[in-house]
């Protein structure tokens, strides 16, 4: 055995039983990372600087969000997966870089399933299916029989990416024939959206809300099992008959592997309890974010969702033929 992977596991471990009370009563006596694997703005960004304001208080030591893009995530993600197991340096996880980039990219240089211990989900943004205002169809079926007449381009973040897994299960599941057009991301298709340079989007709730409501785009479909608090109107892909059509961006804390499973444990009950604070979750609403199941917000409940998750994605890019470059 390495003498690194000695100091990491069984070193750690034994330190950990030689000075148990001053070890776990010292913790957190320093602020902690929160690394956001991408730019600041986007959805992930502000869900992470949500929950930095959730914890530190908690925890009595600030939460700082830095942000470290690239590689679809895959950067900050690796930054994380090699960071020391002390509780100190931890990952703004979703989709990207846990449960997307193993199905597109051919050399990871971590293991999304192995090299994290999940703390706590916080919940997820769900999926729209949307066209823009020149689009004749109204709603769902409409615009399925649409795409099988002619050709409906519809952006998504990129080949591989969570959107166009969810418009390659919206397809197979509903015969549409919408047409992939990738982008670098989900906010540089927004513009041509609603400039009609393509028809259709599978983006983010968030995203697509408040020009919805401006009436620049239309949200034909939620790929959600329920309808939303913050747009009871809008109709659900469940409701059509696709139950097993949820998809959306979640959002939760990852640490390292083989941190202490008592670091684990308070970090868990800083992320639940923030979440329950009615300040806290009025911020995650008022953005859109769906709350994450009491189960969920657990570790091991985490863990399970991931792993699910995980095995979606590999099914999705299996059928649609994609492969990791």
């Amino acid at each position: 055995m390495k003498r690194r992977d000695f100091l990491r596991s069984g070193g750690l471990a034994l330190g950990s039983l030689a000075l148990p009370g001053r070890v776990l009563a010292a913790y957190p006596d320093r602020p902690l990372r929160l690394i956001v694997p991408f730019a600041a703005g986007g959805n992930i960004d502000a869900v992470g600087r949500i929950i930095a304001a959730a914890i530190g208080p908690r925890l009595g030591v600030p939460a700082v969000v830095e942000n470290k893009p690239g590689a679809g995530g895959s950067i900050g993600a690796d930054m994380v997966a090699r960071a020391p197991v002390d509780g100190y340096t931890l990952l703004v996880g979703s989709n990207g870089p846990l449960t997307v980039n193993p199905f597109i990219q051919a050399k990871m240089p971590y293991d999304p399933l192995k090299d994290f211990a999940p703390v706590a989900m916080v919940g997820y943004v769900p999926h729209v299916l949307v066209v823009n205002s020149q689009v004749e169809a109204r709603n769902l079926e409409e615009l399925v029989a649409l795409s099988r007449k002619r050709s409906i381009n519809t952006g998504t973040s990129g080949v591989g990416s969570a959107t166009h897994l969810t418009l390659l299960r919206i397809n197979a599941a509903t015969g549409a024939k919408l047409v992939n057009v990738p982008y670098r991301g989900g906010g540089a298709l927004i513009p041509d959206l609603m400039g009609g340079s393509i028809e259709a989007t599978v983006t983010e709730f968030s995203t697509a809300l408040p020009l919805h409501r401006a009436g620049k785009v239309r949200i034909v479909s939620i790929a959600a099992d329920h309808r939303l608090a913050l747009a009871p109107e809008l109709p659900t892909l469940a409701e059509a008959g696709y139950k097993d059509l949820a998809a959306a961006s979640y959002a939760g804390l990852l640490a390292p592997a083989r941190t202490p499973v008592d670091v684990l444990s308070r970090l868990q009950r800083a992320v639940a309890d923030g979440a329950h604070d009615p300040a806290i979750e009025g911020k995650l609403r008022d953005f859109g974010v769906e709350a994450a199941s009491s189960q969920q917000e657990t570790s091991a409940g985490f863990a399970a969702f991931l792993r699910e998750e995980y095995a979606r994605s590999r099914d999705a890019a299996q059928r649609a033929g994609i492969r990791p470059e």
